[in-house]
C-alpha cells in the first residue's frame, strides 16, 4: 500500500501542477489594473480588490499553460519519478502527445485555478474579509475546486481516466501543506503580505 501512495502523491502533483502555479505566477507577475475596475457593490465591499489584476491573470493562465507544455515535452523524451510513469494531458491516453485535447486540459487547470480562486475571494468580499484575511479550508482549496470544476466540464473523460481515487485522496491531502508551503516561501520572500 505504502508504493500505491507514494505512486499517487507523485501522479497527483504531477497532474495537478497547471492548477497549482498559475495563483503563484499570478502574485509574482501580477500587478497593474484590477480586474474589478476598482468597483465596489451595493455592499459598500470590492467587487474582487486590487489582489486579483488582469496582468496577474494572463500571466498565471500563460504559465500554467507553459508548464503543462514542459511536463508534456518531458513525457515525450521517457521522463518518469522514481520509476513512476506520469500521465500526460491528453484524451489519447497518449503520455507524451499534444494534441487539442491536451491543450484543453492544460487550459482548464490553469484557468479553473484562478476562476475558483477569484470567486471565492468574491465571497470573502461579501462577508466582509478584507483583501489578505484567512477563510480556513477556503484559501486551501479555492483554486483547486476551480481547477476540477472546469477541467470536468471539458476534459472529463481525461480527468477520470487520469485521476483514480486513491490519487484524487492524495491530492485533496497534499493541497493544504503545499499551498501554505509556498505562501510562507512567498512571505519571506516579500511577494505575500501574509503567510497563509
Amino acid at each position: 500500500m505504502f508504493i500505491e501512495i507514494i505512486t499517487a502523491i507523485v501522479v497527483g502533483l504531477w497532474v495537478m501542477l497547471p492548477a497549482y502555479l498559475p495563483n503563484s505566477f499570478a502574485a509574482v507577475f501580477g500587478g497593474g489594473k484590477p480586474i474589478d475596475g476598482g468597483k465596489s457593490m451595493k455592499d459598500g465591499r470590492r467587487i474582487l480588490g486590487d489582489g486579483k489584476t488582469w496582468r496577474g491573470f494572463f500571466a498565471g493562465i500563460l504559465l500554467g499553460f507553459l508548464t503543462g507544455l514542459a511536463e508534456i515535452f518531458l513525457l515525450s523524451k521517457g521522463f518518469h519519478v522514481f520509476g513512476i510513469s506520469l500521465p500526460g494531458f491528453s484524451a489519447s491516453g497518449v503520455s507524451g502527445a499534444f494534441d487539442l485535447s491536451a491543450c484543453i486540459a492544460i487550459l482548464s487547470l490553469a484557468v479553473g485555478a484562478l476562476l475558483g480562486d477569484m470567486a471565492f475571494s468574491f465571497l470573502k468580499r461579501r462577508i466582509g474579509l478584507k483583501r489578505g484575511q484567512s477563510l480556513p479550508l477556503a484559501d486551501q482549496y479555492d483554486f483547486l475546486i476551480g481547477a476540477f470544476l472546469l477541467t470536468a466540464l471539458t476534459s472529463f473523460g481525461w480527468l477520470t481516466a487520469t485521476l483514480d481515487w486513491l490519487t484524487f485522496i492524495m491530492i485533496i491531502v497534499i493541497t493544504p501543506i503545499l499551498h501554505l508551503g509556498t505562501n510562507i516561501v512567498g512571505y519571506w520572500l516579500g511577494i505575500k503580505n501574509e503567510p497563509w
